[in-house]
Parts: structure tokens; C-alpha cells; sequence
């Protein structure tokens, strides 16, 4: 598949502070006004943004310092290094989460993360202009959900991974022409600025994180979350309203061998790998701004088009590499055909659709994302998700937000076919995949500024788009229930 990656990213705008109602609904932009920053570092268009997020794109609003008093800042060591340009955050997210009924069994899982992340104003610190350094480091403890009991495409929680200690991001950027143009090269993680709907970041399910273009598609999952890659990242800003940002990744993570069952968190548990030899990952996106006049409202949203090109070998879900052969024949050599490259595009949008009134960031935000790739060489062809979000649904809780969001992954025609294949060749007895869906419904609370509560519901239907169990019939519809908690220092 051929493919150059369009370029770019994010969106950016937002209104004058006192803009005059306009009675007929119409699309105007206006100046620039926004003064909130939202997931992937853009200007927020979504209201509903959530206060914390398990997503690495999302810098969490608040810090329980603010409530330790004279023991947030021991020493004033923090405020001493903040003055110097080294700023540091501590985040932990601790989540119990249970599988009711269906999926491959009932169980119950504890799962936590701690991200210690580290920035260095390199201009403060030592006076380069325009530069910025960054770390992150996960210590991940516990035991996923998905993995263990349920055996979806979409994992149930976003920080499911693999126990493990590990480096994950760490990169120097350097910004010019009055931050229109930014450069960042090192270690980096594509899910921390592409794909990103700012309405989804509230939700449990990794699928609203980043879709299914990574964790199913690309090579050991792609450079998402757990496992970042080396890259470089070039972004322009020409103004408020529209940017364009373009990568070019490692494209691959572990490196693991065709037809290497390995794990690949397991071939790279340090997230120290640092792979550069492996076909690259060329990844853009261009995003545009706007302001929708409605109701005599200023209402806001993103318009983001995106497109990925991998250079590497895909296997075929149905063919055999000999030709005519299929996977399926008992007399087929049982080595898959192989493509050259793979590639994808998606289309967002995010959208407010209610400001609470004397407001700044309360109300309703909704989102749809699409993804689409090559029904030839990959288990999914069409992704699909979109919710909304609201902030301050309840009196008197301005911070908590309530989502409820839908996610469907499509199983390729190939791999439709291939399953019919096994039943006609005697291999196989069904049943036929054909799409997974989730539910999700899930409600934040702040407890304390830098503290959330969070309970939440996740409905699976079709679990890995309809994969047989034991006995051999598909897997139950699952339900599945969680609580977390966060903490942001």
C-alpha cells in the first residue's frame, strides 16, 4: 500500500471573550480567546474535557497539593525547581474491575499505574531558547481485565498492560519562529498527539484512547502506550485555527520475528529498546478550528483528517503464500501471504454542543472518530466510536463529568472469509466473527482538586468480534463494572 502520511495536527482556536449572539445558525470563526489547554496540548474545543484521564495525551487539570497545606511543597523544593524550569508530576491510578457475566470467564482484577513525568525548560534552566526536555516513567503492577477474563479487541482500561517498571517517553523539542514551528526528537509516543478526541478522554476503554489503527493493527501495537519508539515529530502552527503535525516512527517497538508469539511488552520491559532499524511508521494529521453561532451561543469543535502509512510486511488474514492456496487447505503451506506496507486513515470530529451559562468550562461535548484500512491484510477494516460528555451535570459539582460512548470494530471480509474457509475445509466449526461492539457509561467526581472518583459500566458485545469459547459457540455479550481512583501531584 502506498502512502506518504498527510501531515499534521491539532486544532486550535476559540472565541473572543464577549462575542455577540448571532440569531441564524451559521459557521463563523473568530479570534482566538481560549485559555484552556486540552488532551495532546491543543486549545480545548471540548468543554467536557474530564479532570483526570488515564491517556497519556492529557495534562490532568489540578493537584492534590493545593489540599496537603504546609505539606504539599516539602521544603519548597518544588516551588525552588519550578522557578529554575524543572517541573515535575506524579500521577497514580489504582482501579478494581470485575466481569460479571460472558466474555472467556467471570473474574475480578486490581490494576495501578504510577507516572512519574519530568519537564526542563532548557530556556530558564540554561538559556536555550525555545527548548524542552521530557520524561516519562511508568510503574505499571497488576493484572488486566481483558487479558485474564474477557478476550476483547478493545481493552477495557487504558492502562492494561503487562506488570513492569519502564522508561516511556523521553524527547527534546526545540520551538522557533514564535512556537509556529516545533521539532521533537527522541523517544515519543504517537497516542500523546494524534487520534485525539478531546470529548473521549474521560472513558475507561483504551479503544477511546487511541483506536484500533494501533493495539490490533500495527506491529506489536504500534508506538502507543506502554511502548513508545524513537521518532521525530515536526508540527506548524501557521494560526489559531489550523495546524498541521507529521511523524516519522521506529515501526516497531519489540521487533519481533514473523510468526513470534512473544508478547511484545515482554521482548521490551524496559521501554529502553530503542529501535531504529525496523520499517518505519509515517504518521500526519491536519486539524482546523471553528466556532459555530447557534442559538445565539458561541458554540466550538475540531475538524481533524489523518492518514498512516506503515513500510513493513502484513500478513494476509485468508491467503496462503502459495498462490491460489488458501490458509485454510489442509495442503496449504500454512505460511500467510505477504503484503508490502499498510496503511490507514481516520476523520474526527469534536464538538460542544452546550455551555452551562456564566461559565467557562461546563457543559456538553460530543465526538465521532472513524478509522479505516485495508480489509486484505488486517483483522479490522473500519473502526468507529463517538459519545458525549458532560461537565457539571450535577448542582454544585462543577468538576465532575458524566460520558456515555460507543465503540465498533468491524472483522475484515479477509478474516470473515477465512473462518468460512476453516468450515468448508473441515477445520473449523464456527461461528463466523464479524464485529465487536462496547458500551461504555461511566461518571467522574472530583473529591478534591488533583483527586477523582470514578465508577463505570462497560457492555461487550461480541467479544473479539465473535470468537467461540471452550464449547465452541461464540462468547457471551460481557458485562463489566470498575471503580478508580486517581491522584495527581
Amino acid at each position: 500500500m502506498g502512502g506518504w502520511r498527510a501531515a499534521a495536527l491539532t486544532a486550535l482556536v476559540l472565541t473572543s471573550a464577549g462575542a455577540a449572539a448571532q440569531p441564524a445558525p451559521r459557521l463563523t470563526v473568530v479570534p482566538p480567546a481560549w485559555p484552556l489547554t486540552g488532551a495532546g496540548g491543543d486549545p480545548q474545543t471540548a468543554i467536557a474535557q474530564a479532570r483526570t484521564s488515564d491517556q497519556v495525551s492529557v495534562t490532568i487539570g489540578g493537584s492534590i497539593q493545593s489540599s496537603l497545606g504546609p505539606y504539599g511543597d516539602p521544603f519548597g523544593l518544588r516551588a525552588l525547581l519550578a522557578g529554575r524550569g524543572i517541573t515535575y508530576t506524579i500521577t497514580y491510578i489504582g482501579e478494581g474491575l470485575a466481569n460479571l457475566r460472558g466474555g472467556l470467564k467471570r473474574g475480578a482484577t486490581f490494576g495501578g499505574r504510577l507516572d512519574t513525568s519530568l519537564d526542563i525548560d532548557l530556556d530558564r534552566l540554561a538559556g536555550w531558547t525555545g527548548a524542552k526536555v521530557h520524561t516519562d516513567f511508568f510503574q505499571i503492577h497488576g493484572h488486566g481485565l481483558s487479558r485474564s477474563s474477557v478476550n476483547n479487541l478493545t481493552t477495557v482500561s487504558g492502562i492494561e498492560a503487562l506488570p513492569a517498571t519502564r522508561l516511556f517517553e523521553l524527547w527534546l523539542e526545540q520551538r522557533v519562529f514564535g512556537d509556529q514551528l516545533s521539532i521533537k526528537v527522541g523517544q515519543v509516543s504517537a497516542d500523546t498527539e494524534f487520534a485525539i478526541a478531546q470529548s473521549a478522554v474521560v472513558f475507561f476503554n483504551a479503544g477511546f484512547g487511541w483506536p484500533n489503527i494501533g493495539a490490533v493493527v500495527l506491529p506489536s501495537g504500534g508506538p502507543i502506550y506502554p511502548l513508545a519508539t524513537p521518532a521525530v515529530r515536526v508540527k506548524y502552527v501557521p494560526d489559531a485555527r489550523l495546524s498541521f503535525q507529521a511523524a516519522l516512527f521506529d515501526g516497531d517497538p519489540a521487533g519481533r520475528r514473523r510468526g513470534d508469539g512473544t508478547d511484545p511488552q515482554r521482548i521490551n520491559r524496559t521501554g529502553t529498546s530503542f529501535r531504529v532499524g525496523d520499517p518505519p511508521l509515517l504518521i500526519g494529521e491536519v486539524a482546523y478550528a471553528y466556532t459555530l453561532n447557534l442559538w445565539g451561543e458561541t458554540l466550538h469543535g475540531t475538524a481533524t483528517l489523518g492518514g498512516w502509512q506503515h513500510f513493513g510486511g502484513f500478513d494476509s488474514p485468508r491467503l496462503d503464500s502459495v498462490a491460489g492456496r488458501l490458509l485454510a487447505d489442509p495442503e496449504a503451506s500454512g505460511i500467510a501471504r505477504r503484503f508490502r506496507g499498510d496503511r490507514g486513515v481516520y476523520g474526527i470530529i469534536d464538538q460542544t454542543l452546550y455551555r452551562e451559562p456564566d461559565t467557562e468550562d461546563e457543559g456538553a461535548s460530543a465526538f465521532l472518530r472513524l478509522s479505516k484500512v485495508p480489509a486484505d491484510r488486517n483483522l479490522i477494516d473500519l473502526y468507529v466510536d463517538g459519545g458525549i460528555a458532560y461537565k457539571g451535570l450535577l448542582p454544585g459539582r462543577p468538576n465532575d463529568t458524566a460520558a456515555l460512548g460507543v465503540i465498533y470494530s468491524r472483522i475484515s471480509p479477509a478474516a470473515r472469509a477465512f473462518d468460512r474457509d476453516t468450515i468448508r475445509f473441515g477445520q473449523g466449526t464456527g461461528p463466523l466473527r464479524s464485529s465487536e461492539m462496547v458500551i461504555e457509561a461511566t461518571y467522574q467526581a472530583e473529591v478534591v482538586p488533583g483527586f477523582t472518583l470514578q465508577p463505570d459500566l462497560q457492555y461487550v458485545m461480541r467479544p473479539g468480534g465473535g470468537l467461540a469459547g471452550d464449547d465452541r459457540r461464540r462468547l457471551k455479550n460481557a458485562t463489566v463494572i470498575g471503580l478508580r481512583a486517581t491522584i495527581n501531584y
